[in-house]
């Protein structure tokens, strides 16, 4: 570069820029002349006269866009350097290296203006205190700009029109392939195909990602995976299958055999530090700018992949869906309490073995009414309610209401299928009129192309609806599946290889929910079941477990209670008639709980016989605590007698005293006081 009179000795005295930058890190590995020649910008500083040590190579940006200079290290160096005062000159290959945005450019033009900083570039010296030179510079960033958007819109373009005919490639997930033709099938692999294949499989089976994710855990089986970008790109590994894996797979339409593009959108946002932040968001199914059902060969088939989308939904709780779990608690997810509104969680106490159903609203919600009820009491009268309805009469009425769905599914989509037919004809009847219309005639000709491509839209709408009718529209039962339900269910519901999830699977595909309704005694509960259909019935149950016992087996606990031991008490209370609160015959260890529930004491009868004394006379004639005694009879150390009522008798003869007082002799611990010689 030439000499140039704008260089001044009070640029030279400060430091030279030279900015490196490539927009990808394609460019910087392709374009590797590009790259050369900014950094050959540093003999064309020299030539200007400024010294080795003052020439300064900023090319933290290689790799990143221009389009918003907040993300780029580089750029703010630049920008901060120039505002303190110590650059002279900036050097670039050309305008558009200092910035994309035209807003950057400006920014960085107005602070090389305050600060006598020139901007250099291949066609020659601007300085931003003289008026053309920021004209020019300006008008070069505006171009810059417009072509950026412009090559966009073309390129944008072009792969629209390519995804439109199905034939944009794109990274395929693992288990499918481009063949020679550039065709999708499946990868020739077998070994990845019985991956794919097996995960579709247990997530059939187990209804959620992570049963999928259990089961090759469980199998020890790995899953593959391929990478993509780098050195390693296109290559495939075996790993853990992770329940993020199982996830994208479950959701992925390239395995429903569909071609999909625009399944994602870019969002921009400013943050507080004033940086541009671009991240990727999901877009809903309907928003999805192309799908081509049927595109290729795929492991499901498109309405597997519209359930599995369904079935991911209702598994999502953090989105209301409460699914079914492992637990031995029938209605654990769809109960609710009547009196507050709040949700009815499930308490399990020692491990699975007892559930409870209780309000979990806050404590400065819940009240006196809200209600804490042992499962079994709400889970047998809903599956009997539930085993009774399913009867042949029921499925009579179901199959004449499947009838009557599919009837008016056919209504449905005949009358969206003519929509189609109304739609292609208007447009076909529009592009004849087009055609026809002489070339001269372009006023004439552009109204009709409008009316041309109007009726096309519509005929989009159309097949859109049509395909949306099919898409919603769950395959209605079999007749045969119907009527063997009714037979078959019963011995289902009751067979031990039927898990504790797939029962509740069964009541929750006829009960919506359940709610405990308010009670007007202790004693009992109130269950309001709500079906699907909308009907709604309301049970009553007695409340099972300690605290209700029925009150005649109560009273007479309480009657003989002090005089009776436990043992007798059970053989009158089964004598009588009279049953537990689970409706079973009363043992001696249940009598004992009744007791200890309600505080009726078992009676301290003298079960004392001639030659025994008790526990407290033993410890008064050895002159020590009582409680060592009992200490040595819980461990069986010492001879003594367990009376009916639970007393401890000890024979006193001499050969019993010698070991009593030869455990007392042996213990360091106990000092004997004034033993008493009675």
């Amino acid at each position: 570069m030439k000499p140039s009179p704008k260089v001044m000795s009070s640029h030279l005295s400060r430091q030279a820029i030279v900015y490196v930058r490539q927009s990808t890190l394609a460019q910087v590995r392709e374009n590797t002349e590009s790259t050369t020649r900014q950094y050959g910008l540093t003999a064309i500083a020299a030539e200007l006269g400024w010294l080795a040590e003052q020439i300064v190579v900023i090319d933290a940006d290689l790799g990143m866009s221009g389009r918003f200079g907040s993300e780029r290290d580089g750029f703010r160096d630049i920008v901060a350097r120039i505002c303190m005062g110590e650059v002279g000159a900036v050097f670039g290959l050309e305008v558009s290296r200092f910035g994309r945005s035209n807003a950057d450019l400006t920014r960085l033009m107005e602070l090389a203006r305050l600060t006598d900083t020139l901007l250099i570039d291949a066609d020659g010296v601007y300085d931003l205190g003289n008026v053309n030179d920021r004209l020019l510079l300006g008008l070069k960033g505006q171009m810059s700009e417009i072509e950026l958007h412009f090559l966009m819109g073309r390129l944008h373009g072009a792969k629209l029109a390519a995804a439109q005919r199905g034939e944009l490639r794109h990274p395929l997930p693992v288990g499918l392939v481009y063949d020679a033709d550039g065709d999708v099938v499946k990868d020739p692999d077998e070994q990845i195909q019985g991956a794919v294949t097996d995960l579709f499989a247990e997530f059939h089976r187990g209804g959620s990602a992570l049963a999928v994710m259990r089961a090759f855990d469980a199998a020890g089986r790995l899953f593959p995976q391929r990478t993509w970008g780098g050195a390693w790109a296109g290559n495939l590994k075996w790993g853990k299958l992770t329940h993020a894996r199982v996830l994208q797979a479950l959701k992925n339409p390239a395995y429903a055999g569909a071609y999909t593009f625009g399944r994602s959108t870019e969002r921009r946002r400013v943050q507080p530090d004033g940086t541009v932040r671009s991240s990727r968001r999901k877009r809903a199914r309907e928003d999805w700018t192309v799908t081509i059902q049927d595109h290729h060969e795929g492991y499901i088939s498109w309405q597997e992949y519209l359930d599995i989308e369904v079935k991911l939904a209702a598994n999502n709780t953090q989105r209301g869906a409460r699914p079914a779990r492992e637990g031995t608690a029938l209605c654990q997810g769809i109960i609710s309490c009547g009196v507050c509104g709040g949700r009815v969680g499930t308490r399990y106490d020692r491990g699975d073995a007892r559930a409870t159903y209780t309000c979990q609203v806050k404590d400065s919600i819940r009240t006196p009414q809200c209600r804490t009820v042992v499962a079994t009491t709400v889970d047998a009268a809903v599956s009997a309610l539930f085993l009774d309805t399913i009867t042949e009469q029921h499925i009579t009425i179901a199959l004449a209401a499947s009838d009557e769905v599919t009837d008016r599914r056919v209504r449905t989509h005949r009358a969206a299928e003519l929509a189609v037919q109304r739609a292609r004809y208007e447009a076909d009847r529009a592009e004849r009129a087009f055609t026809n219309v002489e070339p001269e005639n372009r006023l004439v000709a552009r109204s009709l192309e409008s009316r041309w491509e109007a009726k096309l839209a519509q005929l989009a709408d159309a097949e859109a609806a049509l395909a949306t009718a099919h898409a919603t529209s769950a395959p209605a039962p079999q007749r045969n599946a119907l009527q063997a339900l009714a037979a078959d269910l019963p011995r289902l519901w009751d067979s031990p290889t039927t898990s504790h999830r797939d029962r509740k699977r069964l009541l929750r595909s006829l009960i919506a929910d359940i709610t405990l309704l308010p009670a007007t005694d202790d004693d009992s509960v109130r269950i309001g079941v709500r079906w699907h259909t909308g009907a709604t019935d309301e049970l009553t149950a007695l409340r099972h477990g300690p605290g209700r016992t029925p009150a005649g087996a109560l009273e007479l606990v309480r009657r003989y209670g002090a005089t009776h031991t436990s043992e007798q008490l059970a053989e009158r209370l089964n004598a009588a008639g009279l049953l537990t609160g689970k409706g079973k015959p009363f043992t001696a260890a249940g009598v004992a709980r009744v007791r200890d529930a309600y505080k009726i004491w078992a009676p301290r009868t003298v079960a004392i016989q001639d030659g025994e004394i008790s526990v407290k006379h033993a410890a008064a004639q050895l002159g020590i605590p009582a409680d060592a005694i009992y200490n040595w009879l819980i461990k069986g150390q010492v001879p003594a007698r367990r009376a009916p009522g639970g007393r401890w008798c000890i024979p006193w003869d001499p050969a019993t005293q010698q070991i009593y007082r030869q455990k007392v002799a042996r213990s360091f611990r106990l000092t004997p006081k004034n033993p008493s010689r009675s």
